[in-house]
């Protein structure tokens, strides 16, 4: 039941990545911060409990097909550098950020930390 519970959330997080593929980046984590927000509850349960490495790892695999058509190794700043090692390399970090967020190493407010993770992945790839 957990899985399906845990399916349902990275669906609608596919669904909102759809929804914003015209938006910038800042634009975008604005509405996935208030994805969370709204299901802080599961989202905090899922990311600090040490029995859930299903979710965090499904998390990542969503968010690095979602940076996958972002990533370009062929010119600009990440030209010569392998695109798994820059995919690995961003999704890591975005899943960190979120994953502070749920322990409060951040502020809770959600646009705040959407608005800066927004600009530091518009600033690198």
């Amino acid at each position: 039941m957990l899985d399906k519970l845990i399916e349902e959330h990275i669906d609608e997080l596919r669904r909102l990545c759809k929804e914003a593929s015209d938006l910038d980046f800042i634009e975008s984590n604005v509405l996935w911060f208030d994805y969370f927000e709204i299901h802080y509850s599961f989202f905090s349960a899922m990311l600090l409990s040490k029995g859930a490495p299903f979710f965090r790892n499904r998390f990542l695999a969503l968010v690095i097909e979602e940076l996958e058509d972002e990533v370009n190794v062929t010119e600009g700043k990440n030209e010569g550098l392998t695109k798994e090692v820059v995919l690995t390399f961003f999704g890591t970090a975005i899943v960190g950020i979120v994953e502070s967020y749920f322990t409060n190493g951040l502020p809770r407010q959600p646009h705040i930390v959407a608005e800066q993770v927004g600009i530091l992945l518009e600033r690198n790839l």
